[in-house]
């Protein structure tokens, strides 16, 4: 596994990468303009939150909960569209949403930084069948932030 504090500070480097790149941006922008999924750069980044903090919570629990730990997994059966809905980011008021996204990537950053090692290996039940490590779920949370920081970049550049 990439080393904790790696992984870590590759979170907190894009977080201060991006915030600048994402307060210049318009409302017409961050409203009008849509991903192959129909999804806003509004409510990519407030996916980005919900994932931000999921994950958190899942960490901590994976820390001394029952394993494998039962988490809901929010992502499944199309269920993070409906966060988005429920949690209105679409009518949030911008600052406010790259402000939580921001705290809520440097957050988990130090959260990771700070797991132990030794709890890798504690699995979380993610779906029927299917469980996921500790471990996994914190290598695999930078591809997926980059991947939507790739779309939001898309969506920027589009004329």
């Amino acid at each position: 596994m990439k080393n904790l504090v790696s992984i870590s500070n590759e979170i907190a480097s894009l977080t201060v990468e991006w915030e600048p790149i994402l307060m210049k941006l318009t409302e017409d922008v961050v409203t009008l303009r849509k991903n192959s999924q129909n999804r806003s750069i509004k409510q990519i980044i407030g996916h980005l939150i919900d994932s931000a903090t999921n994950n958190t919570h899942r960490i901590v629990h994976l820390h001394y909960q029952p394993l494998p730990l039962i988490f809901p997994n929010y992502a499944t059966l199309g269920n993070n569209d409906r966060w988005i809905k429920i949690q209105g980011y679409q009518n949030e008021e911008w600052i406010n949403l790259v402000q939580l996204c921001k705290y809520s990537l440097l957050h988990i950053s130090h959260v990771i930084k700070n797991a132990d090692p030794d709890k890798c290996n504690n699995e979380w039940i993610s779906g029927p069948g299917k469980t996921v490590t500790m471990e996994a779920m914190i290598s695999d949370f930078p591809p997926h932030l980059k991947l939507h920081l790739s779309e939001i970049n898309e969506l920027i550049e589009k004329d």
